[in-house]
């Protein structure tokens, strides 16, 4: 292939004391779309970091074209030819699309002024050499995620990007909308760009990039082409073991109806939605994004209004003003963004979880914080959550123990009725294998579970029933022995059956 774009060797980074990479090598070719893969605090995000120039590397070096540089600052990263898509989109909303991609480089005529038309013209073609057709004057606010993304790219390759970025660049969007993602993948790879792609989603790694580079525990654990490997044989470098029974799950449902929902309807975003689920029971919520799955099952936590309709617990009717309400009732909801909604990442790991749970650790306005640590280090303990204490801030943590820390919070109000919307997207393979567990053992315990997810084998593997959510409606309820990707699907694109 003749020399490499980028080669890293030896990157070591240590925050404090914790050391997060270990001597890791990478070399990425051009025109290359390379994926780097590891679980949650592997290391990934460390080292595009020190790609990226963010984090200075305690030691190590990287050649850009065989030449030797020193990446001490985002700028120089850039004059470099590389950047980075962070998986949180960083535009500025109010903004429209061509003044986000000239954001701080302005192109200006004589006097200073602003050239608006200018930058609009070249918006307009920077988009449409990547196959994107948006009108260049739109508010990035007025944009759906996936055409955010299009625009961060847009932007990265306006800088003249030769090396980019992508940290899980699909973790929001649609299967329509990962199809035109990885369509502007190949036409820069046509144009000599070379990516580094970083997901969780193996169906996707496997599609898309052309070798897989594996890291864990911050140490490199090598290299291997796309078209030559498994899902399973990535498993075992990921983990250091093979993972057999991905998803498991015991199939005891009982026959008594915890929870029903009667012609919910709330107008414009859901309507005339009945269903119920059993002691023990998984029910599944598919639907393709913005059919309204999380919007209803906001509404019945109590967080946002329905219009009319009713629910019922244990067969009696119940109404929630707000989240209180629905927590005193048994309900308790693992949002679809544990970051945005589920926790308070500047907080400990024992505030986050003694907040649902105040109510059995305070006397009055005091709260008892020995208490507290007992109830929180019992749960910690039972979902095995990775944590240096208690006190450690949760920001701090991997995805995947965010992730258990907010089931935590919820396992803790010890719920009838556990509602479950994404919850193991953005985690890695092992961590989805924990919760998967943990997600069986609440079910034959008899706590009656609802689980919204975009993953189809997620729901296909762990469910008892699946309802299918399109425009807001349910257009259609599987038996388990009915499942199948194809009925999910058809289901989820049509209003009437």
């Amino acid at each position: 292939m003749g020399k490499p774009i980028l080669q890293m060797h030896g990157i070591t980074k240590s925050f404090g004391n914790t050391r997060v990479l270990k001597g890791v090598d990478f070399k990425l070719e051009r025109g290359e779309v390379h994926a780097l893969l590891g679980e949650n605090g592997a290391g990934k995000s460390s080292l595009i970091n020190v790609l990226g120039g963010v984090y200075p590397p305690n030691a190590g070096s990287i050649e850009i074209d065989g030449n030797q540089v020193d990446i001490d600052s985002v700028p120089t990263a850039r004059r470099n030819g590389i950047e980075i898509i962070h998986q949180e989109i960083v535009l500025v909303p109010y903004l429209n699309i061509a003044q986000n991609i000239f954001l701080g480089r302005e192109i200006v005529k004589k006097g200073g002024i602003v050239d608006e038309q200018e930058m609009e013209a070249q918006a307009k073609q920077k988009l449409s050499v990547l196959g994107v057709d948006i009108s260049v004057t739109t508010l990035v606010k007025d944009l759906s995620i996936a055409q955010q993304q299009m625009v961060e790219i847009a932007k990265a390759v306006s800088f003249d990007a030769r090396i980019l970025v992508m940290d899980e660049p699909t973790s929001s969007l649609s299967d329509e909308e990962v199809e035109s993602l990885f369509s502007i993948i190949r036409n820069l790879k046509k144009r000599g760009v070379s990516i580094v792609y970083i997901s969780h989603r193996m169906s996707e790694l496997l599609e898309i990039t052309d070798c897989i580079t594996v890291i864990r525990d911050g140490e490199y654990i090598g290299t291997v082409r796309t078209s030559q490997t498994n899902q399973g044989e990535l498993v075992q470098m990921m983990v250091g073991r093979s993972l057999s029974n991905f998803y498991q799950r015991t199939y005891e449902p009982t026959e008594h109806v915890v929870f029903e929902a009667r012609h919910l309807e709330k107008k414009g975003v859901f309507g005339d939605v009945s269903f119920q689920v059993h002691a023990g029971e998984i029910l599944g919520f598919a639907g393709l994004i913005g059919a309204g799955r999380s919007e209803l099952m906001q509404a019945i936590f109590g967080s946002s209004t329905y219009d009319s309709g009713e629910m019922l617990i244990d067969g009696d009717p119940v109404y929630f003003k707000n989240c209180a309400d629905a927590i005193i009732n048994g309900l308790a909801l693992v949002p679809e963004s544990r970051k945005k909604q589920g926790l308070d990442l500047l907080a400990s790991v024992r505030f986050n979880v003694a907040l649902s749970n105040l109510g059995k650790i305070s006397y009055g306005s005091i709260v008892n914080w020995g208490k507290a640590d007992t109830l929180v280090s019992k749960y910690i303990d039972d979902l095995h959550v990775k944590t240096p204490s208690l006190s450690t801030e949760v920001s701090s943590l991997s995805g995947g123990n965010q992730q258990k820390v907010v089931l935590a919070k919820w396992l803790a109000t010890n719920p009838k009725v556990l509602i479950l919307d994404e919850p193991t997207r953005g985690i890695d393979i092992g961590a989805k294998t924990e919760i998967y567990s943990i997600i069986n053992e609440l079910s034959k315990g008899g706590t009656a579970i609802i689980l919204v997810s975009s993953e189809l084998p997620e729901l296909i593997n762990m469910c008892d029933r699946i309802c299918v959510v399109h425009g807001g409606r349910i257009t259609g309820t599987l038996q388990r022995r009915e499942f199948s990707q194809e009925k999910i699907m058809h289901l989820a694109t049509e209003e009437d059956q």
